[in-house]
Order: structure tokens, then sequence, then C-alpha cells
């Protein structure tokens, strides 16, 4: 057979073959044992750096585990002729098809995993466990744990790696580690008993859990910085859910509402508000914002507290839970709030734009030629808002208008906070 068809006859077979220059540079490889020169020349690589490696000397023989694989080399470390050395790699107990395909599979799979022996020598580990150290396989197989972690964690590694062998039974735990870097994840898997030959070792499986731990870490201090804010804002607010079920609420919308926190959170959020004019734009807003028409509104309500009273309030209502087709969640947020009454003030769009004109500082004549009325009927009607509005005189009339919540604060000219025909939304 000439060197063609041996070549041929290798590629069917757990074997590597290697020609190489005199860097140790692979310069031509075959066999069925690796499927492409790169790995080729990683095993030759491991080879150089193990004490039973090519000798200038002459030739080698021995066995080497290389990935998880053991193998039997034979390799002249020197310099023949034209300044290239040939070697070969018979891989022994290589098992069936199906151990050579979960060989594969657990040398390739995204959870970092390896054997370690008694004593705490790597003897296997695949990639993604290198990947955690930020390095290949073949620079951490047959290193003890005290060469791969710092101090610090190797001791933990051993006393781990002893309790386990010392129960022989699999545990479940969640590990700190350090990267070469100087920063540290976490990871999460199983540590057990395998039997390697005749020595017991140990192995583990591992899911690198860093980010994940960092957003839950995330996640609870935006929580806590939001519940302070609600806390302690000053702010009434709570967060209603889609169905209109209070959620969560602070300690001043309880305060408004008159009422405790713990009764509030629980209740339907409609059976806080009196209906007036204004009701039904608000739930066509508050549709809109639940299918996300909208993202945000502001909007005029009465509120009603538990003892019956009534207060005119500002309101601002914002979205919940941006990456789904529904928001899940409403916040109510009261910003501005009028003083409390017995019962709401019923006033007709006449006295409304009569009051409007007055806070202006229009007179009676004005007043009477803007609106098309007579100087007795605007009389009559400011007469009627003095007593409705328990005001002894124009001035208190505005005043009190204003501290009712019946105009909208910050808006000149005066603009009574029902005159919106729907709730500004954005």
């Amino acid at each position: 057979m000439d060197e063609t068809g041996l070549k041929s006859l290798l590629e069917r077979l757990p074997v590597s073959w290697w020609e190489a220059d005199g860097e140790l540079r692979v310069i031509d490889s075959g066999g069925g044992a690796f499927g492409d020169r790169g790995t080729a020349q990683r095993f030759l690589d491991t080879l150089r750096r193990q004490p039973s490696g090519p000798r200038a000397s002459g030739p080698g023989h021995w066995q080497t585990q290389f990935d998880g694989r053991l193998f039997e080399v034979n390799w002249c470390g020197g310099v023949p002729r034209q300044g290239r050395s040939r070697g070969v790699a018979v891989e022994i107990g290589t098992g069936s098809a199906a151990d050579r395909r979960y060989d594969a599979f657990a040398d390739l799979a995204p959870s970092a995993a390896f054997i370690r022996d008694a004593a705490g020598r790597y003897v296997w580990v695949n990639h993604a466990y290198a990947h955690l150290y930020g390095t290949t396989p073949e620079h951490i197989i047959g290193k003890h744990v005290e060469e791969v972690d710092s101090p610090v964690d190797a001791a933990q590694v051993l006393a781990l790696d002893k309790d386990l062998l010392t129960r022989g039974k699999p545990v479940r735990h969640t590990l700190t580690y350090h990267r070469p870097d100087g920063s540290s994840g976490q990871a999460a898997g199983h540590r057990f008993p395998v039997q390697e030959g005749t020595e017991t070792c140990v192995a583990g499986i591992y899911i690198d859990i860093s980010d994940y731990t960092r957003a839950l870490h995330q996640r609870r201090e935006a929580e806590e910085s939001l519940c302070a804010l609600r806390d302690h804002s000053g702010l009434p607010c709570a967060l209603i859910s889609a169905g209109g079920r209070i959620q969560q609420a602070s300690a001043a919308a309880a305060e408004l509402l008159q009422i405790r926190l713990s009764d509030l959170v629980g209740r339907r959020a409609d059976g806080l508000l009196a209906a007036t004019s204004e009701s039904a734009g608000l739930w066509r807003s508050w549709r809109d914002l639940i299918v996300r028409r909208y993202r945000r509104i502001q909007t005029s309500v009465v509120l009603v507290d538990t003892r019956g009273r009534q207060r005119r309030v500002r309101l601002h209502l914002t979205t919940v839970g941006r990456y789904v087709a529904r928001a899940t969640s409403i916040w109510a947020v009261v910003t501005h709030q009028g003083i409390a009454q017995e019962s709401h003030l019923a006033m007709t769009a006449s006295q409304e734009r009569i009051l409007s004109l007055l806070a202006a500082g229009r007179s009676n004549a004005d007043i009477a030629t803007s609106l098309r009325l007579s100087r007795q009927t605007v009389d009559y009607h400011l007469s009627r808002l003095r007593d409705l509005l328990d005001a002894p005189n124009r001035c208190a009339l505005v005043a009190r208008a204003y501290a009712l919540g019946i105009f909208v604060p910050h808006s000149w000219p005066p603009r009574p906070a029902t005159a919106v025909p729907s709730p500004r939304a954005t």
C-alpha cells in the first residue's frame, strides 16, 4: 500500500497523524480522530507542554489526555531530514459511536463542565468551562486548581471537593468565582463523584448566572427606589391594574381618601370617583391607555373619600408594561387637589363662564357684554355663586374657586377644570 492509500485508510480510523516543521507547526495532518488541522495543532501544542513529551534525543512513546480523550502517541521530537518530523496518535478506549457523540456534545455544551481528581488536578474540562477563565481547555487540563483559581477560591473549591468525596452524593449549590481580570461571577449547578478508571474523581456541571444575578440585583434596587419615591414623595399615587383594581398605593393617597392603606389596596378605583360630566370621557381615555393608543393622559376628576366628601383633583395616568400589546397596569398620580366639600358643586355652564371672566378681572358690565346677557342676569348668577361657594365678595369668590379645584391650576386666562372636552393625552 502506498502513502496515499495509507492516508485514505487512516481517514476512517480514530487516528491522527501529522507532519510538523522545525518550529513544530503542523504542515500536513489527517486521520479520523480530528476534523481539522487546527485541532491537530492544538493536540501537538498540548504534547509539547507535557513532561513526557518529545525530546530531541529520539522518538517518544506515551499516553496522553486531550479534550477528555486518551491517545497512544508515537512521535519523534527531534529534527530529522529536511527539517520535518512526523508523529501519529491512536485513540484508545474510544467506546461506541454513541459515546463519541456524547463526548463531542459535552465538550461543546453551553454549560461549564469539569472533572478533577482527588488531589485537585484537572482531568478534563469543556470549552464553556475554559471560557469562564478566558482561555481554552488545553490550558487548564493537567493543572492543579491552585494554578487556575485565586488562593481564596482554590481553598473553597478543594474543601467542596473533599466534602463531596467524603459524602459520595451529588450536591447542588451556587458559588462565586473570579475571572482573570479580577471581576467576580456566580455559577449554579451540580457537583458529583465520577469514576475515572480506578480513581474516584469530582465532576461538575455549572451555568454562569452572573448576568441573571446582576439583573436581579438591579431590579431589586429599582423596586426599592420606586417604593421610597412612592412613600416619601408626599404625592397621592396608586398602581391600578388593567381591570381597575388598586394594586399599590402611597400613604398620601390613603390620607387623601381618609382610609387605611391596607383597606385601600385591593379596592376598585372607580368606587372612589364621583359621577360627573367628565366621567364618560375618562372611561374612554382609560380604554385608550390599556390598548396603548396613548401612553399617558392628564385629566380632572372628583374623588369621594370614606366620609362622603368630594374633592376635585388633577390626575396623571401613565401606562406600565412597555413591551406588551396591552398595558398591564396604570400609575395614577394626583398633582393638584382642591379642598374637600360635603357634596359636589353642581355649576351650570353659564356660571362657569361667568366665574372664569370674573377671575380674569372683568367687570359685571364686561361679562354681560361678552356673554350677551343682561346685567341683571349676571348679577343673579354671581349672587348664586357666592351662596354656592360660601364666598362673601368677588375676591373671595375667585379665591374659593381656585381652592376648590374648579379652575385649572397654573392656567391663564382662568379655565374651569370641566371645560376641557377630553383629557390631554400623549
